[in-house]
């Protein structure tokens, strides 16, 4: 009677041949080849003729191979039940070389019943490697979703700026928990079709970053599509010559919205495990939720600081009905109180009566420029009336009616006649605007410079004086409500704030545009420019 180390010693290829080939069939799509397939299980075989259940040993020796094998096949991506059935094949395959031997030349019951108590205890084995390594698994990405937690509350506290370092250490633990050496993030922009880059790290930065943006959203990868699957992705000639040879991409969405794309690469060509894909997935979907929240937290604060705005407008708003309208008005009621009490002189009568039209005129100003202001800033085109007019009049009388006030302080440069279809009313508006805070923030001792000019599609006329410069941070919200430079805040001159929020009104809605330069040494220039016809533009806005 044939002993189980025998029928080994005996058939030892034929089995690791019939063994290979029923493993090929079952793991065809895993593209293994025949050494990486076998592994060490002919070797694990051998250690099995030298005695089932052997001394401890043995067993120890056995043990130490099934550990072995199961560490290459999760680096390769099986489950457990697949490697099960790898020591089930074994048996399978052993049994059959005495199955059809006489009785004599098999194995006795108590040896063949050794042999698979002693598979069984590797499956065993096998199922208590698998389970422990899903538990250091989990902790594992409990540890980085951990840290990634951490980091994404720290970053709803801190500046934009603060807000990249903080990502880029979340791209670091996401290359830790991977093994990876560089890591990218991009989000998606307002165009569908682009990925601008957020933050990167590690190797390759600049090839990931150009191959994004030539890739887009709207290729057959990640970012063209919902589905938060890890991607391997094809690796560019760019990208292999900085070092990148292996590459995963994910897509990052929420509620049917593509956030962006995050890629991870490797120094080393090489297939992706099952786990890790399911790692990147997990730890991806966790920073798409933080990135989400970011950006309602963002929004949240825009929000209120929006509300924060409309709120100190309202209050300027008052400011402005309870104290200016109530010089001009107060007036006129002690004018128009003096002719009813005096009726009979007639030159009073004629002064009083004057003065009346002024200050009601004054205060119909005010009101208009508020309510414009306001059209403005709800996002509304001012209403316009275009006819014939020349932008070269219009300047030289708003000169003169500021000479009488100021002397000569004003120089006008023109050529000749500069003609178009425009709203007179509110250009000169614009023009007074420009002009009078030219004289009441410029250099004293300089004059002020109108120069009107057309080409064969536009008419400019620019304003410009001498003095001290603005701020870059004072020209970013020149053209807003209420605003007020730091000079004009800290200067003599009274104002609301409202004169440029006009004449950026009065250049929308004439569809052209208004711009300052202001440098120094070189003054402040603004810069009127207006279509020659306006009509056009106040047609397709209809």
């Amino acid at each position: 009677m044939s002993s189980i180390s025998d029928v080994i010693h005996r058939h030892y290829d034929e089995i690791v041949r019939m063994w290979t080939e029923d493993a090929t069939r079952a793991a065809s799509a895993r593209g293994l080849e025949a050494p990486e397939l076998k592994n060490i299980m002919p070797t694990y075989l051998a250690s099995l003729a030298d005695g089932a259940g052997g001394p401890d040993a043995a067993r120890a020796e056995r043990r130490r191979y099934v550990e072995s094998h199961v560490a290459a096949r999760l680096r390769q991506g099986f489950h457990v039940a697949e490697v099960v059935e790898e020591f089930a094949l074994l048996g399978r395959c052993i049994s059959r070389m005495w199955a059809d031997a006489p009785p004599a030349a098999r194995p006795d019951v108590a040896d063949v019943e050794r042999l698979f108590s002693e598979l069984h205890g590797a499956s065993a084995d096998v199922i208590s490697l698998f389970s422990e390594h899903m538990r250091d698994d989990e902790q594992t990405e409990k540890r980085y979703l951990r840290l990634i937690q951490k980091v994404a509350s720290e970053a709803l506290a801190v500046d934009a700026a603060s807000l990249g370092e903080r990502l880029r250490e979340v791209l670091q633990l996401v290359m830790e928990a991977l093994g990876a050496q560089s890591a990218a993030l991009f989000l998606r922009e307002a165009t569908p079709s682009r990925l601008s880059t957020v933050v990167s790290t590690g190797i390759g930065v600049e090839g990931l970053s150009r191959y994004a943006t030539e890739l887009g959203v709207l290729d057959e990868h990640p970012g063209s599509g919902l589905e938060a699957e890890a991607t391997t992705m094809e690796v560019s000639d760019d990208l292999r010559r900085q070092g990148v040879l292996a590459l995963l991409g994910i897509r990052l969405a929420t509620r049917h919205a593509l956030k962006g794309v995050m890629y991870v690469g490797f120094d080393q060509s090489r297939d992706f495990t099952a786990r890790e894909r399911r790692r990147l997935e997990f730890l991806s979907e966790r920073l798409t939720v933080h990135l989400d929240n970011a950006k309602l937290y963002a929004d949240l604060l825009s929000k209120v600081e929006t509300l924060q705005e409309e709120r100190e407008l309202r209050e300027r708003f008052v400011s402005v009905l309870a104290h200016d309208l109530r010089g001009p008005l107060s007036a006129a009621k002690v004018a128009a109180q003096l002719l009813l009490r005096r009726p009979e002189v007639m030159e009073e009568r004629r002064d009083l009566a004057r003065r009346i039209d002024q200050n009601i005129e004054r205060t119909d100003r005010m009101v208009r420029d508020l309510l414009d202001a306001n059209r403005i800033r709800a996002g509304e085109r001012l209403s316009l009336q275009f006819v014939p007019c020349d932008l070269v009049v219009l300047a030289r009388e708003v000169v003169e009616e500021l000479s009488t006030v100021h002397g000569e302080r004003f120089l006008l440069i023109a050529e000749g006649p500069v003609e178009g279809f425009w709203s007179e009313d509110e250009l000169r508006r614009a023009l007074w605007n420009l002009t009078s805070n030219a004289v009441k923030y410029g250099a004293m001792d300089a004059p002020v410079t109108l120069t009107v000019t057309r080409t064969a599609s536009v008419a400019r006329v620019s304003v410009h004086n001498e003095g001290r410069p603005i701020s870059q941070a004072d020209q970013e919200s020149l053209f807003k409500p209420f605003s007020r430079t730091l000079a004009a805040q800290q200067g003599l001159a009274k104002g609301w704030g409202l004169g440029l929020t006009l004449v950026w009104g009065c250049a929308q809605a004439h569809g052209g545009r208004v711009s300052v330069e202001s440098e120094e040494g070189a003054g402040t220039t603004f810069t009127l420019e207006l279509p020659l016809d306006s009509r056009t533009v106040a047609a397709e806005g209809t």
